[in-house]
């Protein structure tokens, strides 16, 4: 199941030009690709983490294996002045090493400031697995504005392993509820206590890990920082930057209401989702978040390897309320709309609504049930076993 992943051919071949920046969340399987993975391409890897002593010391010293081709910089972000480091190294060596940074941090927010980077990298996000990479379904060449191709293909016993245990690799090859208890409680704890704390000061850590216990909860409402300033008993601005920072290391994504001239959105709070949706204990919940990270995979691969300007939005009219749950649009117009329904089948007018009002080539609702795939007044009503599969 898990020898292959959907990003390793794409980075080979972006390797021939520039470095390469993986971001992704701890334990998504960056490491297995760029050690592993990569060796198709590649004969001889040195990897090297920062996190690891003779690591950072031979990196500091610029001591590389003088037979590796490629040089592999794991958790870099965590080094003060890592741009300026890399840009310096890429430099000097582009013309004998190949080099990948991969790092459980948003890459793109700390190459922020000091030294640029620009035309020296391309950037990918990891996500973890989906009904499509799963099953070894290569939709790598989608194209926007186009119907998907949703095929007959029904994959239920599939999408029930992704659904209980996550995408991520280690627990769903275990399939062990005991396994997946034990991997968030372990992960969670990671988190907090090395990843947050080797690159950000946090007076209140207690305050934020109760913050990572509640989100799972709220998966897929809307994230307001007043309601959680309340819960928390802390201030707007510590809350404000707690969530960022939850969000810079992968453990949760925001979308944000789709704006446009052409009606009244919702202009300020966004909606929640968690990398890891096994931990939303809700199946509604559950259902709605693999929904959503389905969609942000595929988005972020248009950007990431195919350089479209993809967005994923929700939609929600500010004068009555309509809402969709998802619309994914391509330089600021839409491309299809997406309403998850665990149970009801039966169209959500506001699909139609929207559809109509915003001119939406395509609109599906996603359900749970089993077997299902109609068009029903433009709309297509269609089992999530056989939506994903068209997906990355």
């Amino acid at each position: 199941m898990f020898k292959k992943r959907y990003l390793t051919a794409h980075i080979a071949a972006d390797m021939a030009e520039k470095m390469v920046f993986i971001g992704g969340p701890r334990q998504v399987g960056k490491t297995t690709l760029s050690t592993g993975l990569l060796k198709e391409y590649f004969s001889d890897i040195a990897y090297f983490l920062w996190d690891n002593r003779q690591d950072r010391k031979n990196m500091l010293a610029s001591n590389w294996p003088g037979s590796a081709r490629v040089i592999v910089l794991d958790e870099l972000h965590k080094m003060k002045g890592w741009k300026g480091y890399v840009k310096g190294e890429y430099d000097k060596l582009k013309d004998r090493y190949k080099f990948l940074v991969t790092g459980s941090a948003r890459l793109d927010v700390f190459r922020k400031g000091g030294d640029s980077l620009q035309g020296r990298y391309h950037y990918y996000r990891m996500h973890p697995f989906t009904l499509a990479e799963m099953l070894h379904a290569d939709n790598s060449g989608i194209k926007p504005f186009t119907e998907l191709g949703i095929k007959p293909r029904a994959a239920s016993a599939e999408l029930a392993l992704l659904e209980k245990f996550g995408g991520f690799p280690e627990p769903l090859s275990k399939q062990s509820e005991t396994s997946l208890r034990r991997w968030h409680n372990e992960r969670i704890e990671r988190l907090f206590r090395e990843d947050i704390r080797d690159v950000e000061v946090v007076r209140d850590i207690s305050s934020m890990k109760l913050l990572g216990d509640i989100l799972p909860e709220r998966a897929g409402g809307l994230l307001s920082i007043n309601s959680l300033r309340e819960d928390l008993n802390a201030s707007h601005g510590a809350v404000a930057r707690w969530v960022e920072l939850l969000e810079t290391f992968y453990y949760i994504f925001r979308i944000y209401p789709y704006a446009t001239s052409r009606y009244k959105s919702m202009k300020k709070e966004p909606k929640v989702y968690l990398w890891d949706w096994s931990e939303a204990g809700d199946p509604a919940k559950r259902f709605e978040n693999i929904v959503a990270s389905h969609l942000l995979k595929l988005v972020h691969f248009l950007r990431d390897r195919h350089g479209y300007k993809a967005e994923l939005n929700f939609l929600r009219d500010l004068d009555r309320k309509r809402e969709v749950d998802f619309v994914v649009s391509v330089d600021n117009k839409p491309w299809f709309s997406v309403e998850a329904k665990l149970n009801d089948d039966s169209v959500s007018p506001n699909l139609s609504y929207f559809k109509e009002k915003l001119d939406i080539p395509f609109s599906y609702q996603v359900v749970g049930k089993k077997g299902i795939d109609r068009l029903s007044g433009g709309i297509r009503v269609v089992s999530a076993d056989r939506f994903f599969t068209a997906l990355i």
